[in-house]
């Protein structure tokens, strides 16, 4: 096989200007157009270390005919409106992606999802940010595609051993995302694009004789001499099949405490809460990119941070987490009573604004165990995200401080434009939580402008509170079946099981659960 391997230091303009990086691709390799048999671009990503912005590009240029699987492959999805059910509770990535795998399979998912479709979904969300009105089963994190259909749509993933991180990318690809976020280091697909693929997938489960089924909140488990049978819904109605594929999300607590009534094992585990940070975006791309004006090829640029932090002899790690650079603060209570806040993006990033969580490490030491038990982390989330919510007035306005008075625990600063929706109130955000995150919070804040000079000022404010950065329980699975420990049947799946942190690697769980589930039904995975 014949090909070219380019690693080349592009210019912005040359890198993110498709046309003109196919030519100069051409031009590098010192091959003519008609010679080149496959074009493979493998990797972009920016360089900002030096005093000019540069980007890498990673390409291959075939002259002879590349592998298949390179050449734009698609998944098929045979008629399973036949085969055995499979019942999967969640239509987040983790769910659909699990659907998508059961189809291939043989198996026939049905799908099973508390909230509403994409589209209705969006008048629940307008309720949330105009009339401070929140429906716990329709909201941000609730409904078709989960929490990550109204988000930045970030690709990235550190776990790549959890399964196949391209086929996953393909198959977005393949149900209308951009190709880019093959081989862009950093892919993301943005909120604005993401419900129209969200519903591409949901067209091939149906296509495909799957079952998709929205406004069906699951009130109990049928459980049979220690193996899951199926579930019944809040209208009464009971779905039964081969297993149950679990893939809530982080945020359905009435499944968490419907296992803890059941005496269902779950245990506690560590997560992060904290406060989402907002900056104009003109900010941030002057400090990362070193330059007044990032021009129109560079995208809006981001920031990951981390510090550690000692507070009475007991060390925590404060970080930058979910950062959406051109994006908006969105709010997403899934409870009256609540406020909670996240971020989100759309394709192209350009909003004003720039915002990141920026979160405290949380261990089990930090919860009360004793009171609680497995559910502490849960009880510790709606304390932090109830006291939020009577400090900025009962609404869904949330309470926020300008960025730098809050290091220095003063008060009075007015507060500045926000792309917050439902509105701000000024509050001390010292007060709302305990001394300790407090102290975390004001100490990570002062590393980080010391890691990032002017990220620390006052032309920034702090938003609360960011709690939902993943599930505060584990429900615990065997580690080759993947089946729950003690009830068979039951795959524990994605973010809200504990085994996963984002839309790619939640898909991957989806993906492996649905393997598990076929080998469990007697049918040989492929």
């Amino acid at each position: 096989m014949r090909k070219k391997e380019l690693d080349l230091v592009l210019p912005p303009e040359l890198a993110f200007d498709a046309q003109q990086l196919d030519t100069e691709l051409l031009k590098r390799a010192q091959v003519q157009p008609e010679d080149v048999k496959f074009l493979h671009r493998v990797k972009r990503s920016i360089d900002a270390r030096g005093r000019s912005v540069q980007v890498r590009v990673r390409a291959d240029v075939y002259l002879d005919t590349p592998p298949a699987d390179l050449i734009s492959p698609t998944y098929t999805y045979p008629d399973v409106s036949k085969g055995k059910p499979v019942v999967i509770v969640g239509a987040g990535p983790a769910g659909l992606f699990a659907a998508l795998r059961c189809i291939e399979l043989g198996l026939k998912p049905v799908v099973l999802e508390r909230g509403k479709d994409v589209r209705s979904r969006r008048r629940d969300l307008a309720a949330i940010n105009k009339e401070h009105t929140v429906n716990p089963d329709s909201n941000y994190c609730f409904g078709e595609g989960g929490a990550g259909t109204y988000s930045d749509g970030k690709l990235y993933t550190r776990s790549k051993k959890r399964g196949d991180l391209m086929r996953i990318l393909q198959i977005f690809v393949q149900h209308g995302a951009t190709p880019d976020i093959l081989f862009d280091a950093h892919p993301h697909i943005g909120t604005n694009k993401l419900p129209k693929i969200i519903e591409a997938i949901r067209e091939t489960v149906r296509n495909a004789g799957g079952e998709v089924l929205f406004d069906k909140r699951v009130s109990d488990f049928i459980v049979e001499q220690g193996e899951m049978r199926g579930v019944v819904t809040q209208d009464g109605q009971a779905y039964t099949g081969e297993s149950v594929i679990l893939a809530t999300g982080h945020s359905a607590r009435d499944i968490f405490e419907l296992l803890h009534k059941r005496e269902i094992t779950v245990e506690a585990k560590p997560f992060a809460m904290g406060v989402r940070v907002e900056h104009q975006q003109s900010l941030i791309d002057s400090i990362q990119y070193k330059c007044e004006d990032r021009g129109p090829y560079l995208p809006a640029s981001s920031y990951a941070l981390v510090q550690q932090t000692h507070y009475k002899n007991r060390q925590r790690g404060i970080f930058s987490f979910c950062m959406c650079p051109g994006g908006f603060i969105v709010p997403s209570a899934t409870a009256p009573g609540e406020v909670v806040v996240n971020g989100m993006s759309p394709s192209r990033r350009d909003s004003r604004f720039s915002n990141s969580g920026i979160v405290v490490a949380i261990e089990l030491e930090d919860m009360d165990l004793k009171k609680h038990g497995a559910l502490a982390g849960l009880r510790m989330q709606q304390a932090l995200e109830q006291r939020a919510c009577q400090m900025a007035g009962g609404t869904q306005a949330a309470p926020a401080q300008l960025l730098q008075d809050f290091t220095r625990a003063k008060t009075g600063g007015q507060l500045l434009e926000t792309s917050y929706q439902p509105g701000l109130v000024p509050v001390d955000m010292n007060e709302l939580f305990s001394d300790e995150m407090a102290y975390r919070m004001r100490e990570g804040f002062k590393a980080f402008g010391n890691k990032m000079r002017g990220y620390l000022t006052n032309s920034a404010q702090i938003v609360g509170v960011e709690s939902r950065t993943s599930s505060p329980v584990r429900i615990p699975r065997d580690r080759e079946t993947l089946e729950h420990v003690q009830v068979k049947r039951l795959f524990p799946c994605g973010e809200g099981a504990g085994y996963a942190g984002g839309i790619v690697s939640a898909a991957m769980d989806g993906e492996r659960c649905a393997e598990m589930a076929a080998l469990k039904a007697g049918v040989r995975a492929i």
